[in-house]
C-alpha cells in the first residue's frame, strides 16, 4: 500500500532477530488513524491536515491493538484552522505516537 519494503515489516525470521523482536506496523499505518479522527471526528468531514509534528515513541507491532487520539489546543477566530494535539496509544496505554496537528475545515454545505 505504502511501497515501503522494509522487511521489518514482513520478514519474520530478521525482525525477531531486530531490537524490535517481532514484525512492526509501518509509521504511516499508525498514523494513519489520525488521518481517520481528523476526517470523521475531530474537527471532522471536510478536514485536512495542513502540517503534523510527529513522534513515533514506541514501536507497534503487527496485530496489536492501538488507540488515536486528538484534543483541540486551540482554534483560529479568522478561519477554520484548528491545532491539535494528538497520540496513539497500544493496549498498555503507552503512547506510541505524540505531536501535534494543524487542520483546515473545509465547508461542505
Amino acid at each position: 500500500m505504502t511501497g515501503d519494503r522494509n522487511p521489518l515489516h514482513y520478514d519474520d525470521v530478521l525482525s525477531a532477530r531486530t531490537v524490535f523482536g517481532r514484525l512492526i506496523v509501518q509509521g504511516g499505518v499508525t498514523s494513519g488513524l489520525l488521518n481517520a479522527v481528523v476526517a470523521e471526528d475531530l474537527p471532522g468531514p471536510g478536514s485536512v491536515f495542513l502540517g503534523v509534528e510527529w513522534k513515533f515513541l514506541k514501536a507497534v507491532g503487527i496485530g496489536e491493538e492501538i488507540v488515536a487520539r486528538a484534543e483541540v489546543l486551540s482554534v483560529r477566530e479568522d478561519k477554520p484552522i484548528c491545532t491539535l494535539s494528538t497520540t496513539v496509544a497500544n493496549s498498555a496505554g503507552e503512547i506510541c505516537l505524540s505531536g501535534t496537528a494543524t487542520t483546515y475545515t473545509v465547508p461542505l454545505d
